[in-house]
């Protein structure tokens, strides 16, 4: 239920919405989701296990720097589609790296992506995947009321990868 209100509202959606079309009291939702990360964080639970098992499956490719580019792609595109989840993937300033499950996930599923492609020279050795994902989540968070969200993350995060040389 907390699903479908957060496709449809966002990373704001109602915890007392929530509450009445699950038919409980919001205190229930409250104690079951003290904090709206919490909240996105289960809601967004399947996307990121979705995430970790794409970058496992990236990491035996042959180009490294293909396959953690692809893997961020789709970071950005699930992120654009999956309402809250940007949000979800979103640092506190006020909090460590592995206080956020779902960042923390996707960092230990994309650590042996940017390792790889690291050792291969392809990407600057002190990049980090928390770096990588900051990018996606501030690229999401910027197009989120673009007309084609998707369609302009897309082209911002392909702009970020390449720079500002042509090509």
């Amino acid at each position: 239920m907390a699903e479908e209100e957060v496709a449809t509202q966002g990373a704001g959606a109602s915890l007392e919405q929530i509450a009445r079309t699950a038919g409980v009291g919001s205190a229930t939702v409250r104690r079951h989701f003290p904090t709206r990360r919490a909240l996105l964080e289960a809601v967004s639970r399947k996307q990121i296990e979705a995430l970790a098992a794409r970058a496992h499956a990236l990491t035996g490719e042959q180009d490294s720097r293909k396959a953690l580019l692809d893997w961020l792609t789709d970071v950005v595109a699930y992120c654009v589609t999956a309402r809250g989840l940007a949000v979800a993937l979103a640092y506190d300033s006020t909090e460590s790296v592995y206080e956020n499950s779902c960042s923390a996930t996707l960092e230990e599923a994309g650590e042996p992506l940017l390792n790889r492609a690291a050792r291969d020279g392809a990407v600057a050795g002190d990049v980090t995947v928390a770096d990588l994902i900051t990018l996606a989540v501030g690229v999401v968070l910027a197009t989120e009321h673009h007309a084609d969200p998707a369609a302009r993350a897309d082209r911002l995060f392909r702009l970020a990868v390449a720079g500002l040389s042509p090509s």
